[in-house]
């Protein structure tokens, strides 16, 4: 993108990057998995690996479909009514601070007192923008919101919608059960203000789904695990990383040549061995996203597993000199 223009690039034109891909090679497992948490209504979670295609879905699936995209990357800090909206006490209060402390002027110098509206101090979360995005969007009255995914959703269809929450097992234990209401019943209340938000209904071929990823460094609660469609993603053996190789070939080079598949089939045996040899050395093993770099990367600077810069180049993508795990 030029550095004179202003315009935010759309994600599908930026450097590749698995979570904002058009390119998913979807699993009979997966797709029935997709399919299952639509028919129900029910959170679909994938468990897995990093790296193992879990936060990569939901953006396919949402492009493929045609509709709009959220998500919620979350930390250790995150609530679940963060998804659902926040609101800003802090700047509430300090614009309360200074109307009272100009209480006193003239009102020809101050002018008109403008109302604090609590409205004005609301930013709605994923799951608002995903159930409503008229009145997430605002009253279109000088106050109207962004949708934090414009770019993405602005020739959507607004009768669908896919929410990612990622990494949810980071968050504090209670806070996945704090979901299970609005996700089940899909509408909530918004405390400072009063306004109930529901999901809209959906017209033929939209439809709403929730996608949650963990990478089980926490176990979560059994009552939010019953009410999922829980799906575990393996690690992709040869024949898939090949599949997804070409998939990626295709999209960032227009083809996939003889050659490419040579080196695909030498780099993906390498990446099988060097897993073995992570896993016996207690080491985190290399991912189907440190594949398609190296793959990448050989690729550009045409390097083999038979190049002496190979090793350099397997300890800087798929290995990083990692440490033992305690």
């Amino acid at each position: 993108m030029s550095g004179e223009d202003p315009t935010p690039e759309p994600r599908s034109r930026r450097a590749p990057d698995l979570r904002a891909d058009s390119v998913y090679i979807m699993s009979d497992r997966i797709d029935l998995a997709v399919k299952v948490a639509l028919a129900t209504g029910r959170p679909l979670l994938l468990r897995g690996e990093p790296g193992s295609g879990k936060s990569s879905l939901a953006p396919y699936i949402a492009q493929d479909r045609g509709w709009r995209y959220y998500e919620h990357v979350v930390t250790s800090r995150t609530a679940g009514k963060d998804l659902l909206w926040t609101y800003d006490q802090v700047r509430r209060l300090s614009d309360a601070q200074v109307r009272a402390a100009g209480a006193g002027r003239d009102a020809h110098e101050t002018g008109p007192t403008v109302e604090l509206r609590d409205e004005d101090y609301v930013t709605p979360g994923s799951l608002w923008w995903a159930f409503d995005p008229r009145s997430a969007a605002g009253d279109g009255n000088g106050r109207g919101r962004v949708d934090p995914f414009w770019e993405l959703n602005v020739l959507r269809s607004p009768d669908g919608s896919v929410v990612l929450i990622d990494e949810i097992d980071k968050a504090d234990p209670d806070m996945p059960n704090s979901l299970l209401v609005p996700l089940g019943s899909e509408w909530f209340l918004v405390q400072e203000t009063g306004q109930v938000i529901r999901r809209e209904p959906t017209a033929p071929g939209g439809g709403h789904l929730v996608i949650i990823t963990t990478n089980e460094e926490r176990e979560l609660p059994q009552a939010f695990l019953r009410r999922c469609v829980v799906l575990a993603l393996e690690a992709p053996d040869g024949p898939r990383l090949m599949r997804i190789a070409e998939a990626h070939f295709r999209v960032a080079y227009g083809e996939f040549t003889p050659d490419d598949r040579s080196l695909t089939e030498e780099l993906a045996g390498a990446l099988l061995t060097t897993r073995a040899q992570a896993r016996d050395k207690g080491m985190r093993p290399p991912n189907t996203a440190e594949f398609l770099d190296a793959l990448h990367a050989c690729k550009q600077l045409a390097i083999d597993t038979g190049d002496p810069r190979w090793e350099q180049l397997k300890e800087l993508t798929l290995l990083k000199s990692q440490q033992p795990e305690a």
